[in-house]
C-alpha cells in the first residue's frame, strides 16, 4: 500500500517576494512584480521587460569565495530550501541521513554563467574560462549544493523537462517516498535566464510580450489583448514527508499531496495540440492517481502563460476535463504577477497552491480586463477570492509537449 505524503514547509524566492509569506502576501493582494529590465541593457530588444527578483542578496545564503561557484539559479534553490527546511523543522542527522533526498530541477541552469564565460572565450582565450564554470552551470547542482548544505543522502536527482521541470520534481519525490525510497524529499525547482540570451531566444520566437510600455499590465492570461509571456526568475521548493513521520516529530503540515500526472503531447517542439490532448490526458491521470472524482477540484492553479494559444488550449483540455464541473472551478493564473518562471514555475506554482489550500483563499488573476471569448471560465479576476478549498490541482506544460499535474487535499486525519 502507498504511503501518505504530505507538505510541511515551502520556501520562495520571487519577483513579488524574497520569502514565501512575503510571496504570497504580495500574490493575495494582487501586486504584479513586472518592470523594466534591469539586469542589463535590453534597449536594443523588442522585449525590453521580466520579472526580475528585486533585492536578492546572496552572500546571506553562500560566502562570497563560494559566490563564484554557483551560478543564479542555484543561490535562488539554496535560499527557498533553507527557508522550506526551517519552516518545516525538519533536522538531517545520521539516524535519517539517507531517507532525505534533494530533488530540484532547472529548464535551463546558468545562462549567465555560459554568457559570461563563452565572453571570455572569445576576448581572452580558453585559458581565461573559471575552472568553476561547469559546477556553476549544470542543472544538477542546485540539487547537489542542497545535498552538501543539509546532509541529505537519500535520491539526489534533477530533472529538466522545461516548463514543467519542478512540477515533475515535486511529483517523483512524491513517488519515491510513497514507494519507500526516501521518507523526506527537499523538492522543486529554480530558473534564472533574464539574459540577453535567455530573453532574445524567447524573443525569437515571438513568445514574450512586447508591451514595453504598461509592464505591469504585460501579463493578462484568458485576456483578448495578451501577447505573449513575461519571463520571470525564482525558486519554489517543498518539503515533502511520510505522514507518520511528519505525526511523529510534531510538524505543521500545511496539506497533503495526493495526485501526480504526466503525460506527453508527441505533437510539436513547442506548441500544444490545437484539442488540449495531452494536458486533459495529465490532469485525467492526476485526478484518477488521487482516486477522486473530477467534480471534487475546487481549484486550479493553471499554466496560464498569457500566450494567445496556450490560453485557449488550456481552457478547452480544462472543459474537456471537468465537463459541466468546469464553470465551477476556481481557476487562476498566478503568472500574471510573478512571470513565468519556466522550470522553475511548477514549484513556485506548487508551493502557492500550497498556501491557497492552507490559507482557504484562491489567488486572483490579475489584468483580466476584457476576457476572450473563447475562455469563458471562472478565472478569479483581478481579486483573491476566500473559498472553500478542499482538493486543488496545479498544471505545468513545456516544450517537448511534456506535461505534469499535481493535486493537493486540505489535510485531515
Amino acid at each position: 500500500m502507498a504511503r501518505r505524503v504530505v507538505v510541511t514547509g515551502v520556501g520562495v524566492i520571487s519577483s513579488v517576494g524574497l520569502t514565501a509569506e512575503e510571496t504570497w502576501s504580495s500574490i493575495c493582494a494582487s501586486k504584479c512584480g513586472i518592470g523594466p529590465i534591469t539586469q542589463f541593457d535590453a534597449s536594443q530588444f523588442s522585449t525590453r521587460i521580466a520579472a526580475e527578483v528585486k533585492g536578492f542578496d546572496p552572500l546571506q545564503f553562500v560566502d562570497k569565495k563560494e559566490l563564484k561557484k554557483v551560478g543564479r539559479f542555484i543561490q535562488f534553490a539554496i535560499a527557498a530550501s533553507d527557508e522550506a527546511m526551517k519552516a518545516s523543522g525538519l533536522q538531517v542527522t545520521a539516524a535519517n541521513a539517507e531517507q532525505v533526498g534533494v530533488y530540484i530541477g532547472s529548464g535551463i541552469g546558468a545562462f549567465e554563467v555560459i554568457e559570461r564565460e563563452h565572453k571570455n572565450l572569445l576576448e581572452k582565450g580558453p585559458g581565461r574560462i573559471s575552472p568553476f564554470f561547469i559546477p556553476a552551470t549544470i542543472v544538477n547542482l542546485a540539487s547537489g549544493n542542497v545535498s552538501i548544505r543539509t546532509g541529505a543522502k537519500g535520491p539526489n536527482s534533477a530533472t529538466a523537462t522545461a516548463c514543467t521541470t519542478s512540477a515533475h520534481c515535486i511529483g517523483d519525490s512524491f513517488r519515491l517516498i510513497q514507494h519507500g525510497y526516501a521518507d523526506a524529499m527537499i523538492a522543486g525547482g529554480a530558473e534564472a535566464c533574464i539574459t540577453p540570451m535567455g530573453v532574445g531566444g524567447f524573443a525569437a520566437l515571438r513568445a514574450l510580450s512586447t508591451r514595453n510600455d504598461e509592464p505591469e499590465k504585460a501579463s493578462r492570461p484568458w485576456d483578448k489583448d495578451r501577447d505573449g509571456f513575461v519571463v520571470g526568475e525564482g525558486a519554489g521548493i517543498v518539503i515533502l514527508e511520510e505522514l507518520e513521520m511528519a505525526r511523529a516529530r510534531g510538524a505543521k503540515i500545511l496539506a497533503e499531496i495526493v495526485g501526480y500526472g504526466m503525460s506527453g503531447d508527441a505533437y510539436h517542439i513547442t506548441a500544444p495540440s490545437e484539442d488540449g490532448e495531452g494536458a486533459y490526458r495529465v490532469m485525467r491521470n492526476a485526478i484518477k492517481d488521487a482516486g477522486i472524482e473530477p467534480s471534487a477540484i475546487d481549484y486550479i492553479n493553471a499554466h496560464g502563460t498569457s500566450t494567445p494559444v496556450g490560453d485557449v488550449i488550456e481552457c478547452t483540455a480544462i472543459k474537456r476535463t471537468f465537463g459541466d464541473h468546469a464553470k465551477k472551478v476556481a481557476i487562476s493564473s498566478t503568472k500574471s504577477m510573478t512571470g513565468h518562471l519556466l522550470g522553475g514555475a511548477g514549484g513556485l506554482e506548487a508551493a502557492l497552491t500550497i498556501l491557497a489550500i492552507r490559507d482557504q483563499i484562491a489567488p486572483p488573476t490579475i489584468n483580466l480586463d476584457h476576457p476572450d471569448e473563447q475562455c469563458d471560465l471562472d478565472f478569479v479576476p483581478h481579486k483573491a477570492r476566500p473559498m472553500k478549498l478542499e482538493y486543488a490541482l496545479s498544471n505545468s506544460f513545456g516544450f517537448g509537449g511534456t506535461n505534469g499535474s499535481l493535486i493537493f487535499k486540505r489535510y485531515s486525519e
